[in-house]
Protein backbone atom coordinates (compact mmCIF):
# COMPACT_ATOMS: atom_id res chain seq x y z
CA UNK A 1 0.00 0.00 0.00
CA UNK A 2 1.20 3.16 -0.83
CA UNK A 3 1.64 5.36 2.32
CA UNK A 4 -0.15 8.85 2.38
CA UNK A 5 2.11 11.84 1.46
CA UNK A 6 2.38 14.65 4.09
CA UNK A 7 1.22 17.94 3.72
CA UNK A 8 4.39 20.18 3.83
CA UNK A 9 4.71 23.98 4.31
CA UNK A 10 5.45 24.75 0.76
CA UNK A 11 1.94 22.72 -0.08
CA UNK A 12 0.58 25.22 2.35
CA UNK A 13 1.71 27.98 0.80
CA UNK A 14 1.01 27.18 -2.78
CA UNK A 15 -2.76 26.37 -1.81
CA UNK A 16 -2.79 29.84 -0.06
CA UNK A 17 -1.09 31.41 -3.02
CA UNK A 18 -3.58 29.80 -5.16
CA UNK A 19 -6.89 30.87 -3.78
CA UNK A 20 -5.51 34.89 -3.56
CA UNK A 21 -4.59 34.47 -7.38
CA UNK A 22 -8.16 33.07 -7.87
CA UNK A 23 -10.05 35.77 -5.79
CA UNK A 24 -7.77 38.92 -7.17
CA UNK A 25 -7.55 37.73 -10.56
CA UNK A 26 -9.45 35.20 -11.49
CA UNK A 27 -13.34 34.75 -11.99
CA UNK A 28 -14.02 31.54 -9.54
CA UNK A 29 -17.63 30.42 -10.49
CA UNK A 30 -20.63 30.27 -7.93
CA UNK A 31 -21.91 26.88 -6.47
CA UNK A 32 -25.46 28.81 -6.34
CA UNK A 33 -27.83 31.22 -9.13
CA UNK A 34 -27.37 34.42 -9.80
CA UNK A 35 -30.19 35.86 -7.38
CA UNK A 36 -31.16 37.93 -9.99
CA UNK A 37 -31.67 35.34 -12.92
CA UNK A 38 -34.86 36.24 -13.18
CA UNK A 39 -35.14 39.84 -12.78
CA UNK A 40 -35.09 42.05 -15.32
CA UNK A 41 -32.66 44.28 -16.13
CA UNK A 42 -34.10 47.84 -16.47
CA UNK A 43 -32.02 50.37 -18.31
CA UNK A 44 -31.20 53.15 -15.97
CA UNK A 45 -29.78 56.83 -16.57
CA UNK A 46 -25.78 57.51 -16.47
CA UNK A 47 -25.54 58.72 -13.20
CA UNK A 48 -27.93 56.12 -11.89
CA UNK A 49 -25.97 53.51 -13.74
CA UNK A 50 -22.86 54.72 -12.42
CA UNK A 51 -24.00 54.70 -8.74
CA UNK A 52 -25.29 51.39 -8.70
CA UNK A 53 -21.99 50.48 -10.09
CA UNK A 54 -20.20 51.89 -7.72
CA UNK A 55 -22.15 50.27 -4.84
CA UNK A 56 -21.67 46.70 -6.72
CA UNK A 57 -18.32 47.99 -6.46
CA UNK A 58 -17.81 48.21 -3.27
CA UNK A 59 -19.79 44.78 -2.14
CA UNK A 60 -17.16 43.44 -4.76
CA UNK A 61 -14.31 44.88 -2.76
CA UNK A 62 -16.30 43.71 0.31
CA UNK A 63 -16.21 40.02 -0.96
CA UNK A 64 -12.37 39.99 -1.55
CA UNK A 65 -11.86 41.12 1.99
CA UNK A 66 -13.74 38.38 3.11
CA UNK A 67 -11.81 36.01 1.37
CA UNK A 68 -8.61 37.53 2.60
CA UNK A 69 -10.03 37.43 6.06
CA UNK A 70 -11.47 33.90 6.14
CA UNK A 71 -8.69 32.24 4.43
CA UNK A 72 -5.96 34.17 6.42
CA UNK A 73 -7.81 33.01 9.56
CA UNK A 74 -8.64 29.20 8.31
CA UNK A 75 -4.91 28.85 7.86
CA UNK A 76 -3.99 29.27 11.39
CA UNK A 77 -7.51 27.97 13.44
CA UNK A 78 -6.17 25.78 16.20
CA UNK A 79 -9.26 23.77 15.89
CA UNK A 80 -10.37 21.66 13.06
CA UNK A 81 -14.38 22.94 13.54
CA UNK A 82 -13.13 26.16 13.36
CA UNK A 83 -11.21 25.83 10.16
CA UNK A 84 -13.74 24.42 8.66
CA UNK A 85 -16.81 27.02 9.81
CA UNK A 86 -14.48 29.41 8.05
CA UNK A 87 -13.58 28.08 4.87
CA UNK A 88 -17.56 26.96 4.40
CA UNK A 89 -18.08 30.84 5.00
CA UNK A 90 -15.33 31.71 2.82
CA UNK A 91 -17.50 29.49 -0.12
CA UNK A 92 -20.64 31.55 0.17
CA UNK A 93 -18.18 34.12 -0.02
CA UNK A 94 -17.08 32.93 -3.17
CA UNK A 95 -21.07 33.15 -4.57
CA UNK A 96 -21.04 36.83 -3.33
CA UNK A 97 -18.43 37.40 -5.17
CA UNK A 98 -19.17 36.48 -8.35
CA UNK A 99 -22.47 37.43 -8.08
CA UNK A 100 -20.82 41.16 -7.57
CA UNK A 101 -18.76 40.59 -10.73
CA UNK A 102 -21.47 39.26 -12.82
CA UNK A 103 -23.59 42.40 -11.43
CA UNK A 104 -20.50 45.09 -12.45
CA UNK A 105 -20.43 43.50 -16.02
CA UNK A 106 -23.78 44.05 -16.55
CA UNK A 107 -23.59 47.73 -15.85
CA UNK A 108 -20.42 48.12 -17.86
CA UNK A 109 -18.28 48.09 -15.04
CA UNK A 110 -15.24 46.84 -13.53
CA UNK A 111 -13.54 45.82 -10.02
CA UNK A 112 -11.51 47.84 -8.49
CA UNK A 113 -8.20 48.68 -9.23
CA UNK A 114 -6.58 47.99 -5.57
CA UNK A 115 -8.12 44.28 -4.97
CA UNK A 116 -4.46 42.95 -4.27
CA UNK A 117 -3.84 45.61 -1.97
CA UNK A 118 -7.67 45.08 -0.50
CA UNK A 119 -6.55 41.12 -0.41
CA UNK A 120 -3.23 41.15 1.29
CA UNK A 121 -4.08 43.64 3.52
CA UNK A 122 -7.11 41.57 5.04
CA UNK A 123 -5.47 38.58 4.72
CA UNK A 124 -2.67 39.91 7.03
CA UNK A 125 -5.36 41.18 9.42
CA UNK A 126 -6.85 37.79 9.29
CA UNK A 127 -4.14 35.74 10.39
CA UNK A 128 -3.16 37.91 13.32
CA UNK A 129 -6.60 38.03 14.60
CA UNK A 130 -6.65 33.94 14.30
CA UNK A 131 -3.11 33.72 16.23
CA UNK A 132 -4.62 35.19 19.17
CA UNK A 133 -6.91 31.97 19.28
CA UNK A 134 -10.41 30.56 17.92
CA UNK A 135 -12.69 32.41 20.14
CA UNK A 136 -11.12 35.21 19.18
CA UNK A 137 -11.01 34.33 15.88
CA UNK A 138 -15.19 33.49 15.70
CA UNK A 139 -15.27 36.88 17.45
CA UNK A 140 -13.99 38.95 14.45
CA UNK A 141 -15.62 36.82 12.33
CA UNK A 142 -18.86 38.29 13.75
CA UNK A 143 -18.01 42.05 14.02
CA UNK A 144 -16.98 41.54 10.21
CA UNK A 145 -20.06 40.19 9.49
CA UNK A 146 -22.22 42.70 11.54
CA UNK A 147 -20.63 45.72 9.98
CA UNK A 148 -21.31 44.19 6.51
CA UNK A 149 -24.51 43.58 7.29
CA UNK A 150 -24.75 47.51 8.08
CA UNK A 151 -23.65 48.35 4.54
CA UNK A 152 -25.73 46.55 2.88
CA UNK A 153 -28.16 47.82 4.33
CA UNK A 154 -27.71 51.15 3.36
CA UNK A 155 -26.97 50.80 -0.41
CA UNK A 156 -30.43 48.58 -0.13
CA UNK A 157 -31.45 52.49 0.82
CA UNK A 158 -29.43 54.30 -1.83
CA UNK A 159 -29.64 51.93 -4.52
CA UNK A 160 -31.67 53.65 -7.45
CA UNK A 161 -34.98 52.09 -7.63
CA UNK A 162 -34.91 50.81 -11.00
CA UNK A 163 -31.82 48.63 -10.08
CA UNK A 164 -34.10 45.71 -9.04
CA UNK A 165 -31.01 43.01 -10.47
CA UNK A 166 -28.17 44.33 -7.80
CA UNK A 167 -31.20 44.63 -5.05
CA UNK A 168 -31.89 40.87 -5.41
CA UNK A 169 -28.24 40.01 -5.10
CA UNK A 170 -27.59 42.56 -1.92
CA UNK A 171 -30.49 40.32 -0.17
CA UNK A 172 -29.17 36.89 -0.40
CA UNK A 173 -25.98 38.59 0.52
CA UNK A 174 -27.37 40.22 3.60
CA UNK A 175 -29.20 37.07 4.71
CA UNK A 176 -25.72 34.63 4.27
CA UNK A 177 -23.52 37.52 6.26
CA UNK A 178 -26.09 37.24 9.09
CA UNK A 179 -26.12 33.36 9.15
CA UNK A 180 -22.33 33.84 9.26
CA UNK A 181 -22.38 35.98 12.32
CA UNK A 182 -24.94 33.74 13.81
CA UNK A 183 -23.16 30.75 13.96
CA UNK A 184 -19.65 32.46 15.07
CA UNK A 185 -21.90 33.41 18.04
CA UNK A 186 -22.97 30.05 18.79
CA UNK A 187 -19.02 27.86 17.84
CA UNK A 188 -18.10 30.47 21.14
CA UNK A 189 -17.18 33.72 19.81
CA UNK A 190 -16.07 36.17 21.97
CA UNK A 191 -16.87 39.88 22.10
CA UNK A 192 -14.00 42.17 20.19
CA UNK A 193 -12.84 44.91 22.78
CA UNK A 194 -13.21 48.40 22.32
CA UNK A 195 -11.39 50.02 20.49
CA UNK A 196 -11.02 47.20 17.40
CA UNK A 197 -14.96 47.49 16.23
CA UNK A 198 -14.31 51.06 16.13
CA UNK A 199 -11.20 50.74 13.90
CA UNK A 200 -12.51 48.39 11.99
CA UNK A 201 -15.28 50.59 10.77
CA UNK A 202 -12.81 53.65 9.98
CA UNK A 203 -10.95 50.95 7.89
CA UNK A 204 -14.42 49.59 6.50
CA UNK A 205 -14.98 53.63 5.72
CA UNK A 206 -11.80 54.31 3.89
CA UNK A 207 -12.19 51.58 1.50
CA UNK A 208 -15.71 52.11 0.70
CA UNK A 209 -15.14 55.49 -0.14
CA UNK A 210 -12.36 54.50 -2.63
CA UNK A 211 -14.15 52.01 -3.93
CA UNK A 212 -16.50 53.52 -5.17
CA UNK A 213 -14.64 55.31 -8.12
CA UNK A 214 -11.88 52.68 -8.03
Amino acid sequence: MTALRQITPLDHLLTEAQRALDTVFGNPPASRPFPAEATPDVQMAGPERRHAAGLMRINHVGEVCAQGLYFGQAAVAREPETRAHLLDAAQEETDHLAWCAQRLRELDSRPSLFNPIWYAGSYTIGTLAGLRGDGWNLGFVVETERQVEAHLDEHLDTLPPADLRSREVIKVMKIDEARHADHAEHAGARKLPAPIPSVMALASKVMKTIAYRL
